[in-house]
């Protein structure tokens, strides 16, 4: 791994950041199918949309932990030249990344709601609700190591732990605008470690 000065972008942030757009998402998508009779009927696909939020929930909140487990325990110290990306940039970046991805899932909603109403909806906020439990994992992790963990911004396009990524860097629990879990600081804190 090159120890140049790279740009960081928080782990926890990385992961919150599709959480939001699928919850809300999802709940307009089920919301638009509630008011669509469909093939099924409103109850059978409400009640076939809250198995599948649960079963979303569960799977997207511990996919791939084993990984970020392995990044978080083999993490190397961040360089004093490396650059913190300030959470607000991380958020913005990683959802234009995946504007499409989220339009065609809520089209996708939308659409199936003629063949059973709301449950793609309700499948898309599970797998939101998901990735914010999975953000407050990290936040613990981070809170009880008191370090912060971060990954290289050119390392994302397919998440903090995908292909591309080979592991994590660390810093003090103070550096950054976020704090452990990705959310924002709400006091004045040091941008350095």
């Amino acid at each position: 791994m090159g120890r140049g000065a790279q740009s960081l972008a928080r782990v926890a942030v990385v992961v919150r950041a599709g959480a939001a757009p699928l919850w809300w998402l999802g709940l307009l998508g089920a919301a638009v199918g509630g008011l669509v009779p469909g093939l099924t009927g409103r109850r059978i696909g409400l009640l076939a949309g809250a198995a599948l939020f649960l079963v979303a929930l569960a799977v997207t909140s511990v996919a791939r932990r084993s990984r970020y487990t392995h990044f978080a325990d083999a993490a190397t110290r961040a360089g004093r030249s490396d650059v913190l990306q300030d959470r607000a940039v991380t958020l913005k970046l990683r959802r234009r990344a995946l504007r499409w991805w989220l339009l065609g899932a809520f089209a996708a909603a939308v659409v199936s709601s003629f063949a059973l109403p709301g449950a793609l909806g309700l499948l898309l906020a599970g797998a939101g609700a998901g990735l914010w439990t999975k953000a407050l994992w990290l936040g613990r992790r981070e809170r009880d190591t008191e370090t912060l963990l971060w990954v290289r911004t050119d390392w994302m396009s397919r998440g903090p732990v995908g292909k591309q990524a080979k592991g994590f860097r660390t810093t003090g629990i103070a550096a950054g605008d976020a704090v452990p879990g990705g959310a924002r600081r709400r006091t004045a804190a040091p941008k350095r470690r």
